[in-house]
């Protein structure tokens, strides 16, 4: 075992424990760093601490091992005061290669705890990571604490009783790290032995080896005479309202959702998918559901998906189809058909960068326009954004509910961060949301004569059942005429049908906007939407601390906007949108409202840091005139971070060159 030691980020006294640790759990693609993390996850939520994780993997289905863009980390953000995002910086770092070391080592505090296996510190690993010389030994991580130890050789040591190789007992190093994790913050480990013999009940011999593994991470931090830094640590469970929690992620929470609304309309639920990252994991969930109504249908393309849920729509089931940003291009066309035919549709888009097949693992907020203008023809769609893991669950009802009463496709806006990222959700009772129930076209709705474009009070069309006697009409996607939906192609009808579509979704019954934190009024109003919501909540209250009139007002519909939302910034003599994208929210509000604001924008495939928020807002009070908003660049600090490079072919599968 190898230490160096530096002042400490991390106390270790119980009576300056701080209120909250950023954990960041590193190793190779193969070392099984996400399910450490979601294990470690669910024993801080079991613990009763609040949290928010940040996922990050490599966009390659199996990286070279021991590359520097085949490091896959999870980190994750737990303490006794509400938390918001996955934090900036760690306080500790888990580096299970030197490839691990290499690319997230920048990200660390000083004074931050490493934890690395010095067993995979080899020659050869250490050429594969660029590293001239050993880190461990030449004093180049001086301003951490550094505690290096042969995890490789401890593991196979532990599950030696159940006669596995070398290479099979390397597969348990992730528990045994998981172990130590556990003892250094006090976590109880009976719930990862359940998950465990659940996990691999048919394979009783692996459960128990990696069970031992477990247990000997935990027992060695327990038992070893450790001198500096490495300290149990008790955090305090954060105060809560009395009720049922869980721990949830962002595409479980859309599942439910849309399952819970399915169900307030009275529905069963046909879910037309195609794999997509980050939007896989919403099929991956709903098949579990089929109890409740729901039919999931993997289909061969993006197009079959979408097309077969508006089959099922016309049916008279509640269609969704999900994906990301190029399979949502894909959908256009079969989108416009859904609105030309106004039949209820949810389409759930979980963002990643772009455009083309661009960044599949990364995160971002640059699909905006395509929800609200991408698509030929006037063909308006309502758009929701969700803001967290845990929001995405009501606005996935929220979505239903207008689909169903509005007769209308609606987007809900995701994104990587959302879709893979964990929060604690407390359970809502079910009593508290208010059923839509569908009513179907019984009869015909004109004396004699059935129109099934003729619209209510909402401006939307009945919905008819095929083979409800006396009630067959055509359908398709040219365009229909007022009342009948026959074809007319004759200008004052087509002129009329787009007046009416348009009409419909403008009228939506939008609540108005309300002030997120702060007041209604003031120097400086932060506006975001969607992922931004936990950085910039956590920066505006930075600045209302230091005495600074600022607000943050946090936009859940995107389109129609919210009726006051214009009165609202008005208030405000500055507006700054902070966007993972360009400024496109920024150029609605400007295109709609006619607000000038400030745009910040951040297009590195990473989500906003606190500080970079802090010192975005501090510009507008710092008295130098035309420095606010402009481009924050990629930060050395997040995942993934520009250290991890890139596949540029030299290497082939086995990490040998070529």
């Amino acid at each position: 075992m190898a230490t160096q030691m530096a002042e400490p980020a991390l106390s270790a006294t119980q009576d300056t424990a701080p209120d909250s640790v950023v954990v960041r759990f590193a190793g190779d693609s193969g070392d099984g760093m996400q399910l450490t993390g979601g294990q470690f996850t669910l024993s801080t939520a079991l613990a009763g601490n609040d949290l928010a994780t940040f996922p990050d993997f490599p966009a390659e289905i199996r990286a070279p091992q021991g590359t520097l863009f085949g490091v896959s980390a999870f980190q994750i953000n737990f303490g006794s005061r509400e938390i918001s995002t996955a934090g900036d910086a760690p306080d500790v770092l888990v580096a299970m290669n030197p490839a691990a070391l290499k690319v997230n080592v920048g990200a660390l505090k000083p004074g931050g705890l490493i934890i690395a296996d010095s067993g995979e510190f080899t020659k050869r690993n250490l050429e594969k990571a660029k590293y001239d010389t050993n880190p461990l030994e030449d004093g180049s991580l001086a301003q951490w604490n550094v505690l290096a130890f042969d995890i490789s050789a401890l593991t196979i040591e532990a599950v030696k009783p159940f006669g596995l190789g070398n290479k099979d007992a390397l597969r348990s190093k992730n528990m045994w790290t998981l172990g130590l994790a556990l003892w250094m913050f006090d976590r109880d480990r009976q719930p990862l032995i359940d998950w465990l013999n659940a996990k691999f009940k048919t394979k009783p011999d692996i459960a128990a080896a990696n069970i031992a593994a477990l247990n000997a991470g935990h027992a060695y931090g327990e038992t070893a005479e450790l001198s500096g830094p490495l300290k149990k640590l008790h955090i305090d469970p954060v105060p809560a309202a009395p009720g049922l929690y869980r721990t949830i992620t962002g595409a479980e929470s859309v599942s439910l959702g849309l399952v819970a609304g399915a169900q307030l309309a009275g529905l069963e639920m046909f879910f037309g998918g195609y794999p997509i990252t980050p939007a896989s994991s919403i099929l991956h969930y709903l098949v579990r559901l089929k109890e409740f109504g729901v039919t999931t249908f993997q289909a061969e393309d993006e197009i079959a998906a979408i097309c077969a849920a508006i089959g099922a729509s016309y049916a008279g089931s509640l269609g969704v189809t999900s994906s990301s940003g190029p399979g949502i291009a894909l959908k256009g066309e079969a989108m416009g058909l859904a609105i030309m035919t106004e039949l209820p549709l949810v389409i759930v888009n979980s963002q990643r960068g772009g455009p083309s097949t661009g960044l599949p693992t990364k995160t971002e907020q640059s699909d905006l326009y395509q929800a609200v203008y991408g698509r030929n023809g006037d063909a308006p769609m309502p758009v929701i954004a969700a803001r967290s893991p845990s929001d995405a669950f009501e606005c996935a009802i929220e979505a239903c509910r207008i689909a169903v009463e509005y007769m209308t496709p609606v987007m809900l806006l995701t994104d990587g961060y959302i879709a893979n990222a964990a929060e604690p959700w407390k359970v809502p009772d079910p009593e508290t949301f208010a059923p839509f129930k569908v009513k179907f076209l019984q009869e015909k709705n004109a004396g004699d004569v059935l129109l099934p474009y003729k619209r209510d009070e909402k401006g939307a069309r009945p919905w008819i059942k095929p083979g409800t006697p006396g009630l067959m009409h055509r359908i398709g996607g040219i365009e229909k005429k007022v009342d009948t939906g026959n074809i007319d192609y004759s200008p004052e009808n087509h002129q009329a049908m787009t007046d009416a579509r348009k009409a419909k979704i403008d009228n939506i019954a939008v609540p108005d906007q309300q002030v997120t934190l702060g007041e209604e009024t003031g120097a400086l109003a932060v506006v975001g939407w969607g992922s931004t919501y936990g950085p910039i909540r956590r920066a505006v209250d930075n600045a209302r601390k230091k005495g600074r009139a600022v607000s943050h007002i946090h936009v859940r519909n995107i389109h129609p906007l919210p009726a006051n939302l214009g009165d609202l910034l008005r208030g405000f003599d500055h507006v700054l949108m902070p966007e993972m994208n360009t400024g496109q929210f920024k150029t609605v509000i400007r295109d709609q409202l006619l607000i000038d604001a400030v745009s910040l924008t951040k297009t590195s495939g990473q989500p906003f840091q606190i500080a970079e928020l802090d010192a975005a807002i501090d510009r507008f009070f710092d008295g130098i005139a035309n420095n606010e908003g402009g481009e924050v660049p990629a930060n050395r600090q997040q995942l993934p971070t520009p250290e991890s490079g890139h596949d540029d072919g030299s290497l082939k599968a086995g990490g040998d060159a070529q």
